[in-house]
């Protein structure tokens, strides 16, 4: 099963040379004794995308949500090992959360915009971090829905509410949101899952654009999606990584049979 061209391979080889933006070593995480997350050990390297695919109750998921440490808010849970990002381990003690996720933006499977204007979506993070200057609150926001590939829909009516917009519209607003705090990593969970395949090609098409800028980790069910928008894929089950690679090799020269027979549709 051939999924890219050539010239594919040929920009994924040059990728080598990013430096390592985020390495995690013998990650560990639990839900209270339950165990959802084994021995994950992988390095991703700064401007690609890697996708994460797995059947449902892999640990996807979880493991995304760890990078923002969103599994805080979740009572009896504990890891252990590291997840590090440009080398700073994101559960030593003496790290602010508020920080990480400043620096770590997501964008939940179901888009979730405001009850606001699309202008006060965007707007939200800066101004709940203190920015009060008007005229910079409102260029970045400008900025955000240009990077988001949604400002020339939206630009003459950004005081109407967010919820007029169409459900892959409102995926590009979360986006904006996100990005309008000017993260370096983005996370997105299933981002496409809900919406049409118009509306699944903007979004694919912008995941190509940011990560000239963004780090991108993407958790998907849809293996053609994976294989369109990945630099590379890991693949997980059961809550271990049973392999991370190159997205070509993934998809069309696996080394691991169960990763073979997943790709291929025999199971998941």
């Amino acid at each position: 099963m051939r999924v890219m061209q050539r010239d594919e391979e040929s920009r994924q080889v040059d990728l080598t040379e990013n430096k390592i933006k985020i390495s995690v070593e013998n990650f560990n995480f639990y839900y209270d004794i339950t165990q959802a997350l084994k021995e994950i050990s992988l390095k991703i390297r700064e401007n690609t995308v890697v996708g994460i695919i797995g059947p449902s109750g892999c640990g996807k998921s979880t493991f995304l949500r760890c990078f923002n440490r969103m599994n805080d808010t979740i009572s009896n849970i504990r890891y252990e090992g590291s997840i590090a990002i440009d080398g700073n381990n994101i559960f030593d003690k003496d790290l602010d959360v508020v920080d990480l996720r400043k620096n770590v933006g997501m964008v939940f499977q179901k888009s979730n915009p405001f009850p606001k204007s699309i202008f006060e979506n965007v707007a939200y993070g800066l101004k709940i971090n203190g920015i009060k200057d008007k005229g910079f609150i409102a260029e970045m926001v400008e900025r955000s829905l240009k990077n988001s590939a949604l400002w020339e829909e939206v630009k003459d009516r950004l005081h109407k509410s967010a919820f007029a917009l169409s459900g892959g519209q409102q995926q590009r607003l979360c986006i904006a949101r996100a990005l309008a705090i000017e993260p370096e990593v983005l996370l997105l969970d299933e981002p496409a899952s809900a919406l049409d395949p118009i509306a699944t090609a903007k979004i694919e098409e912008l995941i190509h654009e940011l990560k000239k800028k963004y780090t991108i980790i993407i958790v998907t069910h849809n293996m053609q999606q994976a294989a369109r928008v990945s630099d590379y894929t890991a693949f997980f089950m059961l809550g271990e990584l049973i392999e991370h690679d190159v997205t070509n090799k993934i998809f069309t020269n696996p080394t691991n049979k169960i990763t073979e027979d997943y790709v291929t549709g025999r199971f998941g």
